[in-house]
């Protein structure tokens, strides 16, 4: 079937670099009264909510993956689209950048810029994981310590997805932000350098 708009798709791999930490909440009472409610393009609640396997997980407050029905963990398109919004929103601030030129970024990465499958399974390269470390805030009643629990999947662990734009010249900030990406990573607490990733064109 030939296309009726002149997008332009390609499909890419991301290849961790280090371990790339859990983002979803593996209590369903925080996502569905909270995550979900600030996620708009975000699946229904239940369907996310059963991907997520929380009778596996035992820690109220640990950030987990979702599974596929045989048990593989996944990422959902809407969080590879986040990667994006969060790489162009930081480049809007670099000059001469391709983000720096986009105004009213969000709607674009929202209506023109696709991903696909909607559940995109890693390629696991070992066992998953599970890593801990204290997050420290200072609220009127002083330091507070909490412990932040993720579950972890191993570098060298892969996923593959297409992007479909429907600008062609989008791809190429497709890239821009994938470019940046290598440097800010994918998942939980990336800044301290954990989902840093590298990553191939295989089609397109």
């Amino acid at each position: 079937m030939e296309k009726t708009t002149p997008y332009t798709e390609f499909t890419v791999r991301l290849t961790l670099l280090e371990d790339c930490l859990g983002m979803t909440p593996s209590d369903p009472k925080i996502h569905e009264e909270f995550i979900a409610s600030k996620a708009p393009d975000a699946p229904s609640m239940e369907e996310e909510v059963e991907a997520m396997g929380v009778e596996a997980v035992v820690e109220k407050g640990m950030t987990v993956f979702p599974r596929l029905a045989d048990g593989t963990p996944f990422l959902w398109d809407y969080q590879i689209r986040g990667m994006f919004k969060d790489a162009c929103g930081m480049l809007r601030r670099v000059p001469k950048t391709k983000s720096s030129q986009m105004k009213a970024y969000k709607k674009i990465i929202d209506g023109n810029i696709f991903v696909q499958p909607r559940k995109i399974p890693f390629t696991l390269s070992g066992e998953l994981g599970n890593m801990q470390r204290p997050l420290r805030a200072s609220t009127p009643q002083g330091e507070r310590v909490a412990l932040a629990n993720s579950e972890t999947i191993p570098a060298g662990s892969s996923v593959e997805f297409k992007v479909i734009c429907m600008n062609d010249a989008d791809k190429y900030t497709v890239l821009e932000w994938l470019d940046y990406g290598k440097l800010r990573g994918l998942g939980q607490w990336r800044n301290a350098s954990w989902g840093i990733f590298d990553y191939d064109i295989v089609d397109g």
